[in-house]
């Protein structure tokens, strides 16, 4: 009677499908009979066991995904499932197969326990396996031609089919050979956590005697015995381990293996040395690496050129070395110099590890953090990273129920591309962003030198008119390496502009038009329109030329684009009635048929307008049309050219279209239609009050009068003489023009040019100095009495003048220095009025808003709606009133008025204005002084000088009361206008600042007037 082993069988479901995943074989003796078996009631997945002879075993289960590893091998996206005797392979770089279906399965006569993927990039595909039976089945790839009979296609295959997958082969089972220690293998599962390193030998964990304590033993390959079915495994080495190895991985790149203990603790295996060692991982600064909790997954990479190990528990916590990183992950996995993690968040992100610090990835994969739209993505709830398929954008992800999603995560998409357009490998290139919605203009700048110096290869690769001109209609000036594709990892890869003074577009659609114009102008004829058409400022004319020649070139290839395509291609692109209007500009009749006869336009409508245009001279035929097109400079060129008998209607066009100095360029200097030209021109301007620049056309043409007339309206007295002297003007007539100018300059309070008028034109140096006397020149009016010798006018015009000055400027003294007075206490009493009342309302806990202004010495108390509704309806007035009401109700914005709003900014204006005032006579006094002092009025000079030395010095020390340093300091940090915000206004409000600094449109007001000090004005001989 056949005897049963006993044997526990752990199933799993995904994606309606029972999987047998462990088969744990206890003999047939009877000390190894189960006697008990239990899950745990609190820790997830441990299996407790207990059998005859009180053997108890424990077993922790977590789940894993078997992947092939490295980057260069074309086997490298396998993964493998176990399914009881099965092995069920899907190679995801060629198919991404859904499970349970696979590309092909491994058949094998005893259940199958762990699968160990080769750790040597160039062979990541060939796949060594353990079974129950502590077999292990290597299978290769590439060697043998037979067809290996365990493996079977799956759904890549089937009757009538050519599988395009490569399957592996058996090349040979190893049994496992322990020596003296072989009563271990009577455990099940004794041997765990297989790896198979670069040199074709294998790692494997057992378990010492103690129950606490690991083994690692090494094995190699014995000598192979020819002719037998199963080789032998030797042990080279075996380490106790202090602790129990939960997990070991190999990097396929630094070839480094690291073991994780129970504890936290990384021990890294050398294994390469003369005698292999176990020794603590270290970090960069020489302390120890222990993870904080067990991790069910470990990985190997490089952040910034250091190895440092990655973690992932079972409560989604997420280390890097011995920093916890995250706790929101659900799966990572590493590719290249990228990290990909699965968070509990539903989103994929991932990161460029080559010039990244841990803190940074800390910060980016906290919630808090809001990542770049390249290096996120939403995904469906619970997803899990499968694998990354190397030299592609493919991101395989496992949903919660087994059925799988392929993404391509924006960030690997943007890094394979940039690694194709390094290589000039912009055929994959291009096929990648048409087939994923980048945009084109990546291939330009990416790098743009390289582009332009390696256009025909561009050319030549994507080989397709069609994608060209795709290309083509993509193109915008704008750089999307600095926009919507800015490098992951932080670093600029912007390239320097080739041609920075020429718009990327022009420069782009040129080079690639002389590119396919030198390869086969007939192939791409349609791209050559394209670029063209796409240039700024379009070129349609020439692009209309191309489809002429192609009409008129009959010996065409027959393979070559015919003008009936190319036109038809043309009027995809452009609107048909701007693309006639263009044909018609060309001059060329057939053209314009060609072009009229695909439009939508009725015969009727366009043929006798081309009649009428064909009747006619050719320049006069060329006005016509570009007068219809609006293009009037080209349509004067043409008319210039049709002879004297048209010119009466080239004046018109000019004065219709205001096309004067174009229209001057076509004539010389000394022809009289030159002249005709300038006259309508100068009207022109005269008409629009620009009377100088009208003068001068006049001027330059020889119409003296008009010169005269304009530059009289002008004021311009030097230009206006100069035209009377080219008039032949005799002395009275030019003395009767002089004395009506000097009255304009005189209502001018020109009193200076004036008396120059009179003086040397009418002779009339009495009423000269009469003028400057009036004017206060002082000095001038001296110099004219005594070049004359009227010294009489002294005693009756002159000394009454300078006396009557003196007292002038004593009155306006007098009434700036009471309204400063005024001001500045009324200002005063404004400020301890609104410093009161704003501490009232502090009371009520109110923000101090700038309705604190409303309140004065007459108004009390007003209620915060009050304030709000007077604001509300004084600015809905004022936004409604014409332009002109509106900058008179600016002037009085701020009035002076006692209790009005702003009346302390008003105040403060009003100061300011009696400031200046005093500071502008500072000059003319000190000239006054002089001629009091020449004539003897020391007394009077004396009281002038006093007064303004004063007022003065009354405004000097009042400058710091008025124009208080805080209020100086407000104006540089103005609380509302056009630059604040919301944060910066509610910061104002708790600092107290609008107490101070009350709300102003005009922030000048509030820096006080300066005083020029470096002006000499008084007379020492006076003090």
């Amino acid at each position: 009677m056949r005897t049963v082993t006993p044997t526990v069988m752990l199933w799993t479901t995904g994606n309606y499908h029972w999987y047998l995943k462990q088969s744990l074989h206890f003999g047939n003796l009877e000390k190894n009979q189960l006697v008990s078996l239990l899950w745990d009631p609190v820790i997830p997945y441990r299996l407790h066991i207990l059998c005859q002879g009180w053997h108890y075993l424990s077993y922790d289960w977590h789940w894993t995904t078997n992947h092939g590893l490295g980057e260069s091998s074309q086997h490298v996206a396998n993964v493998a499932v176990i399914d009881g005797d099965k092995v069920l392979v899907t190679a995801f770089q060629h198919a991404v197969v859904p499970p349970p279906m696979c590309t092909y399965q491994i058949q094998f006569t005893h259940a199958v326990n762990q699968i160990a993927f080769h750790t040597d990039p160039k062979h990541s595909g060939d796949m060594a396996i353990l079974d129950a039976d502590n077999r292990i089945s290597v299978y290769r790839y590439g060697q043998s031609t037979v067809k290996d009979s365990t493996i079977r296609l799956g759904g890549v295959g089937g009757n009538g089919f050519k599988a395009a997958v490569e399957t592996p082969y058996l090349d040979k089972i190893y049994r496992v050979d322990l020596g003296s220690i072989a009563n271990e293998v009577m455990n099940p599962l004794g041997l765990r956590f297989l790896t198979w390193l670069p040199d074709n030998s294998f790692l494997v964990v057992g378990q010492d005697q103690h129950a606490a304590q690991s083994v690692l033993h090494h094995l190699t390959a014995a000598p192979h015995v020819t002719g037998a079915d199963e080789q032998r495994l030797d042990l080279r080495l075996s380490v106790s381990v202090n602790g129990e190895v939960i997990s070991l991985c190999c990097s396929p790149v630094t070839k480094t293996v690291a073991l994780q203990l129970a504890d936290g603790q990384i021990l890294k295996y050398l294994w390469e040395a003369s005698t292999p060692v176990l020794e603590p991982w270290q970090s960069s600064g020489g302390s120890a690496i222990q993870f904080l909790h067990p991790c069910v997954q470990i990985s190997l990479t490089r952040i910034s050129g250091e190895e440092v190990i990655l973690g992932l528990t079972d409560r989604c916590r997420f280390f890097i070395n011995d920093i916890e990183v995250a706790s929101n992950i659900i799966s990572f996995a590493t590719y290249s110099e990228f990290l990909l993690v699965t968070t509990s968040s539903h989103t994929c992100q991932c990161f460029c590890l080559k010039d990244v610090t841990v803190k940074a990835l800390q910060t980016g994969l906290s919630s808090a953090a809001v990542p770049n739209d390249e290096a996120l993505r939403n995904v469906e709830r619970g997803s899990r990273i499968v694998t990354v398929v190397p030299q592609d954008t493919k991101v395989v992800l496992q949903m919660p129920r087994g059925n799988l999603e392929t993404v391509h995560h924006r960030a690997l998409v943007l890094a394979q591309i940039r690694k194709w357009l390094n290589r000039l490998m912009f055929r994959e290139a291009f096929q990648c962003m048409r087939k994923l919605r980048i945009n084109l203009n990546l291939l330009y700048d990416h790098n743009p030198k390289v582009f332009l110096e390696n256009v025909e290869t561009f050319i030549k690769q994507i080989d397709s008119v069609n994608y060209i001109n795709l290309f083509f209609t993509e193109l915008k000036e704008e750089d999307f390496t600095k926009s919507m594709y800015p490098s992951l990892n932080g670093s600029s890869n912007a390239q320097p502009q080739q041609h920075p003074d020429q718009k990327k577009v022009n420069v782009v659609c040129d080079v690639m038009r002389n590119a396919m114009e030198r390869i086969d102008p007939q192939k791409y004829c349609l791209s050559i329109l394209t670029a063209h058409v796409k240039k700024s400022p379009p070129e349609l004319e020439t692009a209309l030329q191309k489809v002429h020649d192609l009409r008129e070139n009959t010996a065409l290839d027959v393979t070559a684009v015919s003008a009936e395509e190319a036109l038809k291609y043309l009027l995809f692109l452009v609107d048909v009635n701007e693309l006639y209007d263009y044909s018609l500009g060309t001059y060329d009749f057939d053209l314009v048929i060609m072009v009229a006869e695909k439009s939508q336009k009725d015969p009727k409508e366009y043929l006798p307008f081309l009649n009428t245009l064909r009747k006619m001279e050719t320049n006069y035929q060329r006005y016509t049309i570009d007068r219809h097109l609006k293009r009037y400079t080209k349509a004067l060129g043409h008319l210039s050219k049709c002879g004297p008998e048209h010119f009466s209607e080239l004046l018109n066009l000019v004065k219709d279209q205001n096309q004067y100095y174009e229209a001057l360029k076509l004539y010389p200097p000394n022809s009289q239609e030159y002249k005709d030209i300038s006259d309508a021109y100068g009207d022109h301007l005269n008409q629009k009050q620009l009377y100088e620049q009208a003068a001068l056309i006049f001027a330059r043409a020889g119409l003296f009068a008009k010169a005269l007339d304009s530059f009289l309206n002008s004021g311009s007295w030097q230009q206006a003489l100069c035209m009377a002297s080219r008039l032949g003007y005799t002395e009275d007539k030019l003395s009767s023009l002089a004395r009506s100018m000097a009255g304009k300059l005189v209502e001018q309070r020109k009193h200076a040019e004036a008396a120059i008028l009179l003086e040397q034109y009418t002779q009339d140096y009495e009423e000269a100095v009469l003028l400057l006397l009036e004017g206060a020149l002082w000095e001038e009016a001296l110099r004219l009495i005594h070049k004359y010798g009227r010294l009489d006018v002294l005693e009756t015009n002159f000394k009454p003048a300078i006396q009557e000055a003196q007292k002038s400027q004593l009155m306006f003294l007098d009434s700036q220095k009471k309204a400063f007075l005024h001001h500045k206490c009324r200002l005063q009493v404004v400020r301890e009025l609104k410093e009161k009342a704003s501490e009232s309302l502090q009371d009520y806990e109110m923000p101090n808003c700038p309705e604190l202004d409303l309140i004065s010495e007459t108004s009390s108390v007003v209620t915060a709606s009050d304030m709000n509704s007077k604001y509300s309806h004084s600015n809905s007035r004022i936004s409604a009133r014409s332009s002109k009401n509106r900058r008179k109700a600016e002037r009085k914005r701020y009035s002076l008025k006692e209790g009005s709003p702003f009346e302390d900014i008003a105040l403060l204006e009003a100061l300011g204005e009696n400031i200046r005032a005093v500071e502008t006579v500072k000059g003319d006094i000190h000239i006054l002084l002089k001629q009091l002092v020449l004539f003897g009025y020391d007394e009077q000079a004396g009281e002038l000088q006093r007064v303004l030395e004063e007022v003065l010095h009354l405004m000097e020390i009042s400058l710091p009361e008025i124009w208080s340093p805080e209020l100086q300091q407000s104006s540089l940090n103005l609380v509302l206008g056009p630059n604040s915000t919301a944060n910066s206004i509610m910061a104002a409000y708790q600092q107290k600042r609008m107490v101070a600094a009350p709300v102003v449109q005009d922030p000048e007001l509030l820096i006080p007037p300066k005083l020029n000090k470096n002006l000499q004005w008084k007379l020492h001989l006076l003090q």
